[in-house]
């Protein structure tokens, strides 16, 4: 492999409250000599999905952020468990969509190429491309991750962001991956593309502290507008969380927070933050050809992929993403 096309990132990791900078090699050549279709294999699969149903891209990119926040970038939200306590079993993870994107990819990759490409990796490219499809920002994918094969619903409840966390959780959150505020508030930007329902903000709209009240840092237009949609007993209606634009990655979203529009507190806190509303108000204000977004996306979406990986002889190459191998 080419010295030049291997990255060394910094990752950082909390390690009983300290963080302690961990080298990790991943190459954008992993599989060159072994499989050098594999990226192109993957991304054919891809389009051929996502150009048929745009939203799965909000889909995909979901997932590959709720596997790298939870155990790390190992494909461990991609595994079923026959008790029904998995990571995708977890709540946060009842509403992901497009596993069958990923199997796909995984069995064009195993008929060309078998038993040589991790489903973590599969995910990343899946993710990257996914969002390519529909117009967004491409980013590089170094590759060479392999697959855990642990998977336990509590770690999904208890480690990823919550959509109701302040921005001093948030930061928390990411912080223990090794991502910063900048990355927390340029990773919160794919809610650009992003869906979800009343469930969700129901509480912020009827019953905020316990007394029928709604939560007032919402634009009380916006609360008009959501109560409309969203009656105090409906909890399956799906919302957009950028309207207006919410099949197009761009910083629309940023004008939306601005305007104190976010349907999360966790939208809604980036404002409560001297560095994360910096960033939101300047890109609410940029016209697109000056904006930063999609360039500090790719970064973010690059140091997201590196976090708590597996390499070398840990995990494995699971011959399918949804089972770990037999012994």
């Amino acid at each position: 492999m080419a010295i030049k096309n291997i990255l060394a990132l910094v990752v950082l990791l909390s390690v009983v409250g300290v963080s302690v900078a961990i080298p990790q090699l991943l190459d954008l050549d992993y599989y060159r000599s072994k499989c050098p279709k594999a990226e192109e294999i993957v991304r054919g699969v891809t389009v051929q999905y996502v150009s048929r149903q745009k939203t799965l891209a909000a889909k995909l990119l979901r997932m590959h952020f709720h596997d790298c926040f939870v155990r790390g970038c190992d494909g461990s939200v991609l595994l079923k468990s026959a008790k029904n306590d998995a990571e995708r079993d977890a709540v946060p993870n009842l509403t992901l969509k497009g596993y069958e994107v990923v199997d796909a990819a995984k069995t064009a990759l195993e008929r060309k190429c078998p038993n040589l490409i991790s489903c973590a990796d599969v995910l990343a490219l899946v993710a990257r491309d996914a969002v390519a499809v529909i117009g967004g920002p491409w980013w590089p994918v170094p590759l060479g991750r392999r697959d855990g094969r642990i998977s336990r619903l509590e770690d999904a409840r208890d480690g990823l962001p919550s959509p109701f966390a302040d921005i001093k959780k948030l930061k928390k959150d990411f912080a223990n991956k090794g991502l910063n505020a900048k990355d927390l508030v340029v990773l919160s930007g794919g809610h650009t593309i992003g869906i979800s329902s009343c469930a969700l903000v129901n509480s912020r709209l009827y019953n905020f502290t316990g007394k029928g009240d709604s939560d007032p840092s919402m634009n009380p237009s916006y609360v008009r507008e959501l109560k409309r949609k969203c009656p105090p007993t409906d909890f399956r209606t799906s919302l957009n969380m950028d309207p207006g634009s919410a099949l197009t990655f761009d910083t629309h979203y940023f004008k939306v927070v601005a305007q104190k529009k976010g349907l999360f507190t966790s939208d809604s806190t980036l404002l409560d933050d001297i560095e994360t509303k910096n960033y939101v108000q300047t890109q609410a204000i940029l016209p697109p050809v000056l904006s930063s977004f999609n360039k500090d996306f790719s970064d973010s979406m690059v140091k997201l992929g590196f976090v708590q990986i597996l390499t070398g002889k840990n995990g494995e190459i699971r011959k399918r993403c949804a089972f770990p191998n037999a012994f």
